[in-house]
């Protein structure tokens, strides 16, 4: 549990930003590091631990810096972590990376003037996936297993979650790789997930239609339409089932634009960045 603190946010709102990285986490010989997006202000503020896409093997924490900078300019705490590649880690290697990082932002909210009560996720493409997991479990036993020191009570559980253009169903996007030629990211997934039945497991398009036990935070989905590697299908599935089992989600398609399009600054991307920043502060007046 967390103490509940009122964040303060203003979307129309511009602050300073700092940005530093630091290692939070040790596992044997390798580190993990997070890059802190820290508006200069009174705070406290609300926050987003953001997952990077690459397909599970690719990429690292500056790989969506573009919008992380933006959003922070707005008033909102980033904390982009470093994920666990494929090949040398396999699933759900990501989803406890981020079940953790949740966690220890958490535990360190007053040191970065954040509101514990106000920390979303955002993942990008594979990152999608993630998150968007993260989101949906956050008390799953095995995303949990790596511990915050001084954070007993502390959950990964997310006040809102933000998916860009996510691999949100991986199992249907493999499908679609190998059907339509596009090997890489055939080979990428078999790289992450060690079978398709892990693909079918751990996802959160299936885990609806089974009607498995899911939280359900606010969600928004950005979208390129077409998307040349995620079908739109995939996207309108997956908004709709969440919807259907309840849950409070939105899409917002962006015709013409590429997958990948917020890493550099476009009209597409402007507008994406105002989208994001309204269902954030719409989500929080009402929380």
């Amino acid at each position: 549990m967390v103490s509940r603190i009122e964040p303060r946010y203003d979307p129309k709102a511009h602050y300073e930003v700092e940005s530093h990285d630091i290692e939070y986490r040790r596992d044997g010989d390798e580190t993990r590091s997070v890059r802190i997006y820290q508006p200069k202000g009174a705070g406290p503020f609300p926050a987003l631990v953001d997952a990077h896409g690459g397909a599970w093997g690719m990429g690292s924490r500056i790989g969506n810096e573009f919008v992380d900078k933006e959003l922070a300019a707005s008033g909102i705490v980033i904390a982009a972590i470093d994920l666990s590649l494929a090949p040398k880690h396999t699933h759900p290697a990501q989803v406890i990376d981020f079940n953790h990082a949740t966690r220890w932002l958490k535990a360190h909210a007053s040191e970065y003037n954040v509101a514990p009560n106000a920390v979303g996720g955002m993942g990008a493409s594979s990152g999608g996936h993630t998150a968007m997991l993260t989101a949906m479990r956050p008390h799953e036993a095995r995303f949990n297993m790596i511990e915050v020191s001084g954070a007993a009570n502390v959950d990964a559980s997310l006040a809102y979650a933000i998916a860009l253009w996510p691999v949100i169903d991986p199992h249907a996007r493999y499908r679609y790789a190998k059907e339509s030629g596009k090997g890489d990211l055939a080979t990428r997934t078999e790289a992450y997930f060690p079978s398709e039945d892990a693909m079918r497991g751990d996802n959160p398009q299936l885990i609806l239609e089974r009607s498995e036990k899911a939280e359900m935070p606010p969600m928004i989905v950005i979208a390129p339409d077409p998307d040349e590697n995620v079908p739109k299908a995939i996207f309108a599935s997956f908004v709709e089932a969440y919807g259907a089992a309840g849950g409070d989600v939105e899409i917002e398609w962006f015709p013409g634009a590429y997958h990948g399009f917020g890493r550099e600054l476009s009209p597409d991307t402007e507008r994406a960045l105002v989208v994001i920043k309204d269902f954030i502060a719409r989500h929080l007046r009402s929380s």
